[in-house]
Formats: C-alpha cells, structure tokens, sequence
C-alpha cells in the first residue's frame, strides 16, 4: 500500500515561515519542517525525503547526516555548493542543487561598477571629498582594456557577455585551454595561469571551490599580474592567500583590489585585510539584490514541481567536480 503522508520537506537555516522570502508560494500540501540550528536538524531529517538549503553558509548538514535516512534530494541556495561538499554527501545517491542562474546577471553588474570605480577613482574622489579637498583627478578610458576572468561557469560568462558590450576585451580561464568560445576571445587552462596573468588590466577571480583551486593566488600570482592591475575575487576567501594579497597591495605590485569573499566571515575587526592599502571590502553580498531570495525559492518551488513528477531536476551539481556541468537552460 503506498504511503499516503504528506511530502516531508525540511528548511534547513530557518526557524519559521516569515523568515523564509517567499516562503507563501511553497505548496501547502507538503509537510515543512524548520531546522534552525543543528539539534532542530537532526530533528528533522529522519524521513525527510527534501532539505532546503536556506542557510547556504551554514556547516551544520555534515553533523546531522546521520539522521538522513531518507533523504533523497537538496536544493542549496547558493550557486557555491563548497558547504555542502563532505564525502558522505558526495558519496550519496542525494541529488544536489544549486541557484545557479540567479545571481549571474547581478554580480556581472557588481564586477563592472567595481572595475569603473577603480578606473575612475572614485574611492580617491571620495576620501578627498571627505577631507575637504579640491584636487584635479586623470582616469583611465576603460574601452579596449583586458579582463581575464578566472572561472567560465554561468556567472563568469554573464560578466563576459556584459565586458564585452562596454567594450572590454575578455579572456577566461577554464579547466582546459580553447579558442572557439562564445563569450570569451579565448579560454586559457588553469595550468597555465601563472603565464597568462600578464598583460590584463583587470583579473576576476569566479572560480568554484574546489581542493584545485585553493590558494590559487599566492605569492606567484601576484607577482606575475601587471602592477596596473585591479584583481577582484568572487570565488571564495580560501581560494586567495590573504597575506599575499596584502604584500601585493602594500609592495604596489598590483594597482588595487576588491574582495567580497574573505578567508573568515564575517571578517573580525582585527584582521590585517581591512588596513590594506588600495583594497575595497564588501561582505560577501555582490549577488544580493532585494528580490533574491524571493527568486531563490521560486526556483526551490520550480524543482520541488519537479521531483513529485518525477522529472529531471534543474541544476544538478555533479557531485565529484563540485559544480553543475550541465548547460544552463
């Protein structure tokens, strides 16, 4: 006889419906159970065949997966799936999905306004606003100048197409070399960083996280990139040798830098990051527009329709590589 219970669903990182955006247009006719912490977790898990990701930041999953003993798909609410990635996760029959497609268009746009920032001093003009001086200011004419953007995943070639009608000239880097891209002028191996950093006016870190990529940018890195360069990291925190950057920055090896991702977050008021000459710090929010998380539950509703049909499933991370591979469609 087929179990006629409601769908069990739960939202991991939330405490009750009114912090969940969107949170009305979840079908009433599942069962939804909020998981705040790690013991409401482990609470709930048991016969839950869905989690929710809501909390994409949270570590919490990796303690309670014992109680998974039914769980067969996550919807994560971030395109990085990194806290998700322990091997009793990766070495399930769980599928896993992301966001991605939510938040391409929007840091594409953030990236830019960085890039025309640094190119226009508005930083400068600002702290000499803030000082009560008047001094002529020379910016740079950003039409024809280089971007190489470390990551060719959907949002690294939202930031490409967008590069590109400004009248950049763009260049990525991806996990094999190819010059018969779409949106890049061409792709560079990961291999071969070090000899392609050179040359760019701006380097954007859009890498997902993986064991490969960690630390990505040391030392080598920093001393390779021209010292006109602006480097801009979207990846993760881990993916950049802090102290290196701050040595660059210091040692005006590289022009200035942007951080949205850093090693620890939030980031304590201690840390040497924030006395970084030439360094713009924002708190991990290049993706988050008003409506986001609107849209990030839409489309859990999307693929919750989905999975009680029976049908494919949008974004599927391949598990293994750490990212989604599939197209986006």
């Amino acid at each position: 006889m087929a179990d006629a219970s409601p769908l069990a669903v739960v939202i991991q990182g939330a405490k009750e419906p009114r912090q969940v955006r969107g949170f009305e247009i979840i079908p009433t006719d599942v069962e939804i159970r909020f998981a705040p912490d790690l013991d409401a977790l482990e609470k709930a898990l048991p016969g839950a065949r869905v989690l929710f990701g809501w909390n994409f930041r949270g570590g919490d999953l990796p303690q309670a997966w014992h109680a998974a003993d039914s769980l067969e798909w996550i919807q994560w609410s971030g395109a990085g799936v990194d806290g998700a990635m322990f091997d009793d996760l990766k070495n399930s029959n769980v599928l896993l999905t992301n966001a991605r497609g939510i938040f391409d268009r929007p840091m594409a746009e953030y990236a830019l306004g960085l890039m025309i920032a640094h190119a226009k001093k508005f930083s400068t003009a600002h702290d000499q606003q803030r000082e009560n001086r008047w001094r002529h200011l020379y910016s740079t004419r950003m039409e024809g100048q280089r971007v190489l953007i470390v990551g060719v995943g959907a949002i690294g070639r939202a930031m490409a197409r967008l590069f590109r009608a400004f009248g950049l000239v763009v260049e990525g880097v991806g996990r094999t070399a190819r010059t018969d891209d779409s949106d890049f002028a061409r792709i560079h191996a990961v291999s071969d960083l070090i000899a392609t950093l050179p040359g760019f006016d701006y380097v954007i870190m859009m890498a997902p996280f993986t064991p490969e990529t960690e630390n990505l940018f040391s030392d080598a890195a920093f001393d390779a990139m021209s010292e006109k360069a602006q480097f801009i990291n979207f990846g993760r925190g881990q993916q950049v040798d802090e102290p290196a950057l701050i040595r660059a920055l210091e040692g005006e090896k590289i022009a200035a830098a942007a951080v949205d991702v850093v090693c620890n977050e939030p980031l304590p008021p201690e840390d040497p990051l924030w006395l970084a000459p030439n360094l713009i710090i924002t708190p991990h929010s290049s993706g988050d527009y008003h409506t986001y998380l609107h849209d990030v539950t839409a489309l859990f509703v999307k693929n919750l329709e989905k999975f009680r049909a029976g049908e494919p499933l949008i974004n599927v991370v391949d598990k293994q590589a750490g990212f989604v591979t599939a197209p986006l469609s």
